[in-house]
């Protein structure tokens, strides 16, 4: 029963506590530029839960598999990219295949997912905190949701802005990059939970 309280904490831990985009202030590229739209922002949270939960997943068997006992842990960056970019080629192929109305939404945003620093950051970050292959799954599911919940509140409150009159040294990115920063404190409060 401790090992699932540790696991739930962890995955509480890492999409809420530590938010990747609000905290950490990784993959804040796609963050600013995907969410315009709830819809985009949340096919954009899909596919980068799908990512970094495989890529979790394969980077952290094959460090623990392959790159430990062989002493080769000094790859594990590169080893670590390329698992990113085979990951993200799949989703690409998946979304122009079965759902091209997302695909072409994403565009550009889409393969930038392999440079997406979130995706390689939990992937290191889950060998620096010495965690095992499940441990780095669950971390990989937190830190994913949490990037997906912070995307698609970012879109909705985006979409309302819209229709609101703002001030016009405030108007494009500063309002977003504003809106973020509140974002960033509001989720500070959840940090009294652990």
């Amino acid at each position: 029963m401790n090992g699932i309280k540790d696991m739930l904490l962890l995955l509480v831990g890492s999409s809420l506590v530590s938010n990747v985009v609000l905290s950490q202030f990784l993959g804040l590229c796609p963050f600013l530029g995907v969410s315009k739209k709830i819809k985009t922002a949340a096919g954009m949270g899909g596919a980068v839960i799908f990512v970094i939960t495989l890529a979790s997943f394969v980077a952290g068997a094959l460090y623990k598999l392959i790159l430990v006992p062989l002493n080769l842990t000094y790859l594990q960056t590169i080893v670590f990219i390329l698992v990113i970019a085979a990951l993200v080629q799949f989703v690409e192929m998946f979304l122009k295949k079965m759902i091209p109305s997302l695909y072409q939404a994403l565009g550009v945003y889409l393969p930038l997912i392999t440079t997406n620093c979130a995706v390689l950051g939990v992937a290191v970050s889950n060998v620096q905190k010495n965690y095992g292959v499940l441990e780095g799954v669950i971390n990989g599911i937190g830190t994913a949701v949490g990037f997906a919940v912070a995307i698609i509140i970012l879109a909705g409150i985006r979409e309302r802005m819209e229709y609101n009159e703002v001030p016009k040294p405030f108007r494009g990115m500063p309002i977003v990059l504003l809106t973020a920063g509140l974002m960033a404190i509001a989720f500070w409060g959840f940090s009294g939970l652990l």
